[in-house]
């Protein structure tokens, strides 16, 4: 008797010929590495890299909440597919020299693996 196994499926795929970021607890694709912007941040549980743009994620409601680098508006970001909060979305940044973070992605480093042609 085969036993058959449903395979899980993302909302998006990024391509293989790339370099991509994955969710640490279920492998769903998050980001392709040419979004990466900076990897000195700080997430609450150490590391976390800044992205342009991501895949695979949910977001929860914005709140001002106050970082290291000031006061801004972000929203919680979770995996759509096996729901664990991922880092956050800065929706505003109060100061101008933070602007620059507004509309981007923190993911924080322990919660993703690399895939795709990591040498």
């Amino acid at each position: 008797m085969v036993k058959m196994t449903k395979s899980k499926t993302f909302q998006a795929y990024l391509p293989s010929c790339h370099r991509t970021y994955s969710c640490v607890h279920c492998r769903a694709h998050l980001a392709n590495h040419d979004e990466l912007i900076s990897k000195s941040f700080q997430g609450s549980q150490g590391r976390a890299y800044l992205f342009n743009s991501v895949v695979n994620v949910g977001c929860g409601p914005a709140e001002e909440r106050v970082l290291l680098t000031g006061l801004h508006a972000v929203a919680d970001i979770y995996c759509e597919n096996c729901k664990t909060t991922l880092g956050w979305k800065y929706e505003h940044a109060f100061e101008s020299s933070q602007k620059y973070k507004e509309g981007k992605f923190i993911i924080e480093l322990a919660h993703m693996i690399k895939d795709n042609g990591w040498e």
